[in-house]
């Protein structure tokens, strides 16, 4: 790989990883044999190494459509959404004007969003991409009936075309119905990938490129991943990242440690920590048994949910991302020294926000938290396709070792029947 994920456990206390290797390796095994539950569902384990580069010239081409339109609003909720919204918010500043206009619908219900969404788009030329596997989930499909009739009521069925992608089942379902109707371009979620496993599918790769990001160095991030995983060195625990995150989270559960806090340092991490906690919550929270994922974004949360985390109840552990280069701005001397902060003058503010990150380390350590280093050279589409593909196989391990099917999610049906019923739905 160009950057190696490391793992530092220097500030883990109290618990043992290594004393779980056998677990891991054997959960390693059930899931790279195809013997644990859910197997049907394992089409993700070895896609980065068959996208080729006719799927990304598709993807590519889609893209360029997309852009010359006024902005794109992406239609979808959990999976179908996170993943591709985790990068893009990762990877593009929010203070450039320069960047195409992304906006999301159907992740929520929430009635004033969608209206003002839908105000401020009734006057553009905008494009679509709604991902729904049947088409028929209930915020999504909403919010793609809303676009579909300002679309219908305002453009040609010729100019539709060329405006809404749909990525959604390969034959069944009503999105796949009316795409095929209306000669949309379409996209395939395939049958044995599941919607928290799916970035590396175009659910996830056709938002990206449509992004402007290089969706060919995110796939290669995911490609040197999983060829490591696979290689003579990625099969000895001891070098291989995903076994032993996986080893690190199971050893804290054994020891009490029920909530895992991702702990992050920049901002642009916000929302690969809400694809990280649907991806871990979702595949292991059932019969029971299950971490709790939760996240915090630092050093803004030390002044809040940092005494809970320094003080509280000891039942957590955290799981730290460290990027090791970050662009920024030099401090400067200034003559009063009115604030008292000259002692930092000529550091780099990344300097201070990782000296920040250490010093939260050994007073969380101290305190009896352990606290997993996961460092990262640089923050870009390589390091990030690396990561996300790191966490799912080790989403995959962790389950195993819990004794869970990662790949099904029962529990999420139970609001859904109740709201049908209180709905009245037939």
């Amino acid at each position: 790989m160009k950057q190696f994920i490391e793992l530092d456990f220097d500030f883990v206390t109290g618990v043992s990883p290594d004393a779980l290797e056998a677990e891991a390796v054997q959960a390693r095994d059930l899931l790279e044999n195809r013997n644990g539950p859910g197997n049907d569902f394992l089409g993700w384990l070895d896609l980065p190494l068959q996208i080729d580069n006719a799927q990304l010239d598709e993807l590519r081409q889609a893209a360029d459509t997309i852009r010359r339109s006024e902005g794109l609003v992406i239609v979808g909720i959990g999976g179908s959404y996170l993943g591709a919204r985790a990068v893009l918010e990762a990877l593009r500043s929010p203070f450039s004007g320069a960047q195409f206009p992304i906006y999301y619908a159907g992740h929520q219900l929430d009635a004033e969003y969608h209206a003002a969404l839908l105000e401020f788009l009734k006057v553009r030329r905008y494009a679509v991409n709604v991902i729904s596997k049947s088409g028929t989930t209930t915020e999504p499909g909403l919010a793609f009936r809303f676009l579909w009739r300002d679309l219908n009521d305002r453009f040609s069925a010729d100019d539709i075309k060329k405006m809404v992608f749909a990525t959604t089942d390969a034959q069944k379902g009503s999105l796949r119905k009316l795409a095929d109707e209306a000669g949309l371009k379409t996209f395939v979620i395939p049958d044995d990938v599941g919607g928290r496993f799916s970035v590396f599918t175009p659910v996830g790769l056709l938002p990206i490129a449509a992004g402007g990001l290089n969706v060919a160095s995110f796939v290669e991030g995911a490609h040197d991943m999983r060829a490591y995983l696979k290689s003579d060195a990625g099969r000895a625990f001891a070098e291989n990242p995903a076994l032993q995150y996986a080893a690190y989270r199971n050893a804290c559960y054994q020891n009490g440690k029920k909530i895992e806090i991702f702990a992050a340092y920049q901002s642009a991490l916000l929302y690969v920590a809400e694809w990280w906690k649907q991806l871990y919550g979702e595949s292991e929270g059932k019969n029971g048994k299950g971490i709790f994922p939760a996240s915090v974004n630092l050093s803004t949360d030390l002044h809040s949910l940092g005494q809970w985390m320094q003080d509280g109840e000891r039942t957590i552990f955290e799981t730290v991302i460290d990027v090791a280069r970050q662009k920024g701005p030099v401090i400067q001397q200034q003559e009063n020294n009115a604030d008292g902060l000259n002692y930092l003058a000529g550091k780099t503010l990344h300097e201070v926000n990782r000296t920040a990150l250490q010093a939260t380390l050994a007073a969380h350590r101290d305190g009896g938290v352990p606290c997993l280093q996961i460092r990262m050279g640089d923050l870009n589409e390589y390091s990030l396709g690396a990561l996300l593909y790191m966490f799912e196989y080790a989403c995959g391990v962790s389950a195993y070792m819990l004794g869970v099917n990662p790949f099904d999610q029962p529990g999420v049906e139970a609001y859904k029947q109740n709201m049908f019923r209180l709905l009245g739905k037939p």
